[in-house]
């Protein structure tokens, strides 16, 4: 009885606080959009309400300046949706959205954290790979006219990305991995059970570079625009859409400014925090095995031998 109502009490709580989380959120874009016209830097949107950092102020930098109101949305890989880059527009607009991930009882997390009644939330717990993405969004009527599709999994992001159609959303958000670096054209090895933890200790060795990203984007008609705070999520516009924002727009022959994060998340060998930075973390990850984009034959390498 007491672990329920210690239980009971903490979820009151969280939910008090997310409240005043959201309206406090809700003011500070409604001050915002009057100077999002100002904007040269997409960082400059950066702002956290229920996101990991400060996508969520993005994409409310771009959905106004693209005049979209009720976004129909896909996100892959939300956790618990707690910290997600969807939960936010979901809960301010009611809209149409998919969310995916292989947290267990998906559906339940999220009915606690918000009110499904509020918009048309498509829930699917499991795990995504690049051979059943395509029937995932076909049979839920996500597979076109998407305005933001957010893509997270810590591993085959670029194989899932790779089999996607052009033009599938006006906004598309993707996370990447700063280790790699500026000039690295790299990603990890299609694996559907693919584990970031398991694929080296050290938790550092996983999805794509940041080069990798902009190039496969581009076949696809995007732009890159800019990337979080953080570092680790890039933000793409459709070809067609980016002329209706303000930006000053990525030098992609030097990514060095969206590849230097200073987030110090690495494990040591018995999996505590070693809090490597800089150099430290690719020098850990030397000698693990990825995808050489740029050579033709698509080759297993060392990082060392390309680096």
């Amino acid at each position: 009885m007491i672990n329920f109502i210690k239980n009971y009490l903490s979820e009151i709580i969280s939910r008090s606080n997310d409240r005043n989380i959201f309206a406090i959120g809700s003011s500070h874009f409604s001050i915002m959009r009057q100077y999002y016209p100002e904007i040269k830097n997409l960082s400059d949107a950066d702002y956290k309400v229920f996101s990991q950092t400060g996508e969520d102020g993005i994409i409310d930098y771009l959905l106004y300046s693209l005049n979209i109101k009720v976004p129909k949305f896909v996100e892959i890989g939300v956790g618990d949706y707690r910290e997600s880059n969807t939960r936010y527009i979901f809960q301010k607009n009611c809209p149409k959205g998919l969310i995916i991930d292989k947290n267990k009882n998906l559906e339940k997390k999220v009915s606690k954290i918000v009110k499904l009644w509020k918009g048309d939330l498509t829930i699917i717990e499991t795990a995504v790979t690049s051979e059943n993405i395509l029937h995932i969004l076909n049979s839920n009527d996500f597979d076109n006219n998407l305005d933001v599709f957010s893509l997270d999994v810590d591993g085959i992001d670029y194989w899932i990305l790779k089999v996607l159609p052009e033009k599938l959303s006006k906004i598309v958000i993707l996370e990447y991995n700063p280790t790699f670096g500026t000039n690295l054209e790299v990603t990890i090895p299609n694996l559907n059970d693919f584990d970031r933890k398991k694929y080296h200790y050290s938790s550092l060795c996983y999805g794509a570079s940041l080069q990798a990203l902009i190039k496969l984007m581009n076949k696809k008609k995007y732009v890159f625009v800019g990337s979080n705070i953080a570092c680790f999520n890039a933000f793409f516009v459709l070809e067609s859409e980016v002329k209706k924002l303000n930006l000053t727009l990525p030098d992609i022959n030097d990514l060095t400014k969206y590849t230097t994060s200073y987030i110090r998340d690495s494990r040591s060998i018995d999996g505590k925090l070693n809090y490597l930075s800089g150099k430290q973390k690719l020098k850990e990850i030397e000698n693990c095995e990825v995808i050489d984009l740029s050579n033709p034959e698509k080759k297993l390498v060392k990082i060392k031998d390309i680096y």
